[in-house]
């Protein structure tokens, strides 16, 4: 007789032996069991030796693909500032007001997060004879500290309009995939060189006409006239600040507007300078 079966004793035809039968049964049941406890029990050992190799062991996740997947980086959206850095900013507390007000942006920005849009900073001086890039373009949160700005002679505007100009025209410095720029200019004064010729150079030109361009006219003896021809944004004109306490407000509502556009699903769409009221017991009173 064969090992593997047995007869019944009325001459049918031999079955599966019975040792053969109980195998089956016991690895048909106990192995599904087995398996399914390990796809619902979360906490079943990673080396369990009992888990099964049929049909009904789950899958291991194909993770292939998963090296393929890469974080999106973050765009930059650049911020870049031109200071008047003038002798009549050397009063009423001016310049002291823009260094305070210009750290405190900063700060701002280097809280926001950087998932969709990293700001960046860049500051471009002008006074004396020349205009000059005081703080390279760079991420805000990378930024630990700003020189103080000091003031001294002309007003050399024109100058940083030829500066910024360059700045963002440089695609190393500021790539294609960048969101649209922010100008910012903040002066007390009128433009002592030739400005008009690399003003009409920076507005035309192709990457720059693209940006928002915001504009602060400090005191009364600003060039409200040639500021506002600088502003494009409709909703926001030229703001005028008569004492310390509004250069903060300007800022203030600079960095609203701009971390406003880094958390929209649309960055490259401008956000209006919204103005909010300085505490009353800021010490920032000084008119100008």
């Amino acid at each position: 007789m064969n090992r593997f079966s047995y007869e019944t004793g009325n001459g049918d035809v031999p079955k599966m032996g019975f040792a053969k039968y109980q195998e089956d049964n016991y690895s048909r049941y106990y192995g599904t069991s087995i398996v399914r406890r390990n796809e619902h029990d979360r906490f079943a050992p990673e080396g369990d030796t009992n888990k099964s190799t049929n049909e009904g062991s789950p899958k291991k996740m194909n993770t292939s693909k998963l090296k393929d997947f890469t974080v999106a980086e973050a765009r930059p959206l650049p911020v870049i500032v031109l200071a008047d850095v003038s002798g009549s900013m050397s009063v009423d507390g001016k310049i002291e007001a823009l260094n305070q007000a210009l750290k405190e942006m900063i700060a701002g920005f280097a809280r926001e997060s950087s998932t969709r849009a990293e700001i960046q900073v860049g500051l471009i001086t002008f006074g004396g004879k020349q205009a000059k890039v005081h703080l390279p373009l760079a991420p805000a949160h990378q930024i630990s500290e700003v020189t103080p700005l000091r003031a001294d002679g002309n007003t050399p505007m024109g100058a940083a309009f030829a500066e910024a100009r360059a700045l963002i025209e440089d695609k190393e410095r500021i790539p294609s995939r960048a969101y649209r720029p922010v100008l910012v200019l903040v002066s007390d004064g009128h433009p002592t060189d030739s400005w008009e010729e690399a003003f009409a150079a920076l507005c035309g030109s192709e990457r720059a006409q693209k940006a928002t361009r915001f504009a602060m006219a400090i005191g009364a003896d600003a060039d409200v006239d040639m500021l506002g021809r600088f502003a494009n944004d409709k909703e926001s004109p030229v703001f005028k600040a008569h004492e310390a306490r509004d250069i903060h407000r300007f800022f203030h509502a600079v960095t609203m507007s701009v971390t406003a556009r880094s958390r929209s699903a649309t960055p490259n769409s401008a956000a209006p300078l919204i103005l909010a009221a300085i505490p009353d017991d800021d010490d920032l009173d000084l008119d100008f």
